[in-house]
């Protein structure tokens, strides 16, 4: 470390409370997922699929928020927890794959925020499309830019904003629900519970879900990522299992509720935020305005808070010399710049994108989930690893999380585990620049083979989409 890195480290960072960072998880996992939620289900799946998805999603994300909060008072020795179990488990290069996996699905969850309130908007200014015209990704880029410098300022006054927007934003969702219920028509709940002829078996049904949750619950793990500014390393976990039990109904109502509305063919129809699509075929206008104004509040809010996450990866996984070392630099206002600015600019980059993508959000939002699923693969495997013949109970919840990720893989398909190689084999530019900083040898044998199979499904998923295979 050069004596520049030393003089721009970050004084001790201020403490986190339990509420504060249970506040914390609940606003990264009440975002834009939540308003897109009835349309997407449409799509996928009538009542009876939509159940048993998020009674499995339910069932896999809690084993997952037990295996965070294991974790968190296991090994309190290890910060930015995603990535520095997956490192600890199963060696750096890995470590490094599930660092940067997981900053890059929160870049491309931002761009979802960005594409949905173009959307919205655009719903009266049609310029503006479905949040992928020019124009959209120019105003896009604008407020983009303009959160960069907010969170400049610094840490905490961002964290400040986001418990009152967390707050502010979860009113909408509540009475979503309370009106859904009371203008629910039971003939409709019952013609949509088989599901339409398009949606397929109920397994496919369940597996066509799948992502979807996956982005919703995004954020489960977000006190983890904290552990270092927390006041006492239980309180992680504690909030991370409150935060998953806070949200869990309200997502899952705001779905089968919806159901009771309209047929699921004219649902899977509506623009986005479909949310605020029903709302407004059952109460009027009125109702689709309040939906449309929570959303703004609540994208902006999660917006900020996974940008600050995003940040914190990187800016840890340089600490532990696992990115270039001017990743490693902060402000005196605790602000990992450089690392703030790389983030911004990969998230300007996926909004270029969707300007190439059928469907935008979907994309951006299927692609937020898969980038996400190496890193909780190896962070729930980790927690079988080091709870290998201790405590049966925990091992067992381990286990389920690992099966449960394993199989969101499957349910991703192969499509977004191709664009995911795509992400993931360039970034080894990144390992090597850490490597070199440190007058290390680049690769080991091992290394050399994981380098391998993510270069070689990069090459593959390039070949699939200029043949046409997959497209975006």
């Amino acid at each position: 470390m050069t004596q520049a890195d030393t003089q721009t480290q970050a004084p001790p960072a201020a403490k986190l409370s339990l509420p504060t960072l249970t506040t914390m998880v609940v606003g990264s996992m009440v975002g834009a997922g939540v308003f897109s939620l009835p349309r997407r289900f449409a799509q996928e799946t009538g009542v009876a699929g939509a159940l048993i998805a998020w009674a499995v999603a339910g069932t896999g994300m809690l084993m997952l928020a037990f295996v965070f909060q294991y974790l968190a008072v296991r090994r309190p020795d290890l910060d930015a927890g995603v990535y520095a179990y997956a490192k600890a488990g199963f060696g750096e290069y890995l470590g490094f794959f599930s660092a940067f996996g997981y900053w890059a699905s929160a870049c491309v969850g931002n761009v979802t925020y960005w594409v949905l309130i173009m959307s919205t908007v655009g719903a009266v200014a049609p310029a503006l499309g479905d949040g992928d015209t020019v124009l959209a990704v120019v105003l896009s880029s604008v407020g983009l830019w303009l959160f960069f410098a907010l969170i400049s300022r610094g840490v905490k006054e961002a964290a400040a904003i986001n418990r009152i927007v967390t707050v502010a934003k979860v009113v909408p969702i509540i009475v979503f629900v309370i009106l859904a219920l009371f203008y629910l028509e039971p003939s409709v709940f019952a013609d949509n519970f088989a599901g339409a002829d398009y949606a397929g078996s109920l397994f496919n049904q369940v597996k066509g879900t799948m992502l979807a949750t996956v982005f919703v619950f995004l954020g489960v793990e977000g006190a983890s990522v904290y552990s270092r500014h927390a006041k006492r390393r239980a309180d992680v976990g504690r909030a991370t299992v409150l935060g998953f039990l806070s949200v869990f109904a309200v997502f899952a109502s705001v779905t089968i509720v919806s159901y009771g509305l309209m047929p699921m063919a004219e649902i899977a129809e509506l623009r986005q935020p479909s949310m605020a699509e029903v709302l407004e075929h059952a109460v009027g206008t009125w109702g689709k305005v309040f939906v449309s104004v929570g959303l703004i509040v609540s994208v902006l809010g999660a917006y900020l808070a996974w940008t600050l996450m995003a940040a914190e990866v990187l800016y840890v996984a340089a600490k532990d010399d696992d990115m270039p070392r001017f990743l490693k630099r902060a402000t005196p206002a605790d602000v990992p710049v450089p690392a703030l600015v790389m983030s911004t600019l990969l998230s300007q980059i996926f909004l270029v994108i969707t300007l190439f993508s059928d469907d935008a959000f979907n994309f951006a939002l299927d692609l937020t989930s898969a980038l996400t699923l190496i890193p909780f693969l190896l962070a729930a495997a980790f927690a079988v690893k080091i709870g290998w013949g201790g405590q049966r109970g925990q091992v067992l919840i381990a286990a389920l999380a690992t099966v449960y990720t394993a199989f969101l893989i499957y349910a991703a398909g192969l499509k977004f585990v191709l664009v995911s190689f795509i992400i993931y084999a360039p970034a080894t530019v990144l390992f090597v620049m850490a490597r070199r900083d440190q007058g290390r040898r680049l690769f080991s044998p091992r290394e050399y083979v994981i380098l391998a199979v993510s270069v070689a499904g990069a090459v593959l998923g390039i070949v699939a989409l200029a043949v046409g295979w997959i497209s975006l």
